[in-house]
């Protein structure tokens, strides 16, 4: 299936999901990831701020275990039509841009280019680590412009299903796919299930 095809149905799949569902399948994201990768004192944290009304994976337990462990804190930021890394701390507020999303209000890059893990949002990952997101390319920009040490791990509600049809060769796959039943790599290592 196409990126597009593929976006219709999987921004369907998760309407489906009552707040309840999302609540407690995030949580159960959230141990899957804390079990596969350990957050610590002056690890980089990468990761963007949920909408879980909107049917996002809630990030908040994952910012939560950052502060709690100490380690630095980036969130994304759209400025000037590209993604920015701000750094923040558990005591920076956040404002709610035009399209709901919840964001620090300097616009000052952090200019980080080296981080443990870039925690990424998507509608559907295929076999390959191949996402689909929300079509705009801004994590496809922000993956070209990080160290390809960063470990890039997509979290999301559903498991991989089918191909990606319409990849392009500029695309830059994720390491690893964290859903409610599985941790999968695509570094070539064997995939680990929760289940």
């Amino acid at each position: 299936m196409t990126k597009a095809e593929l976006r219709k149905k999987y921004v369907k799949k998760r309407e489906n999901l009552s707040q309840e569902q999302i609540s407690l399948l995030s949580e159960t994201i959230f141990e899957n990831f804390i079990r596969e990768f350990k957050l610590s004192e002056s690890k980089k944290i990468h990761c963007f701020l949920s909408i879980p009304e909107k049917g996002e994976v809630n990030t908040k337990l994952f910012l939560d275990k950052a502060f709690e462990s100490e380690a630095r804190v980036f969130v994304p930021k759209i400025f000037r039509n590209k993604l920015i890394s701000v750094e923040i701390s558990s005591e920076t507020p956040l404002i709610k841009n035009s399209w709901g999303i919840s964001e620090p209000e300097s616009n000052k890059d952090s200019g980080e280019k080296n981080f443990d893990f870039v925690i990424t949002p998507l509608l559907y990952c295929d076999f390959h680590g191949n996402r689909v997101g929300y079509g705009k390319g801004y994590y496809d920009g922000f993956f070209e412009n990080i160290s390809p040490e960063s470990v890039k791990v997509g979290i999301g509600f559903f498991n991989p299903d089918e191909e990606i049809d319409d990849v392009w060769k500029n695309d830059i796959p994720l390491d690893y796919l964290v859903t409610p039943t599985a941790v999968l790599s695509f570094a070539g290592t064997e995939s680990k299930s929760t289940k």
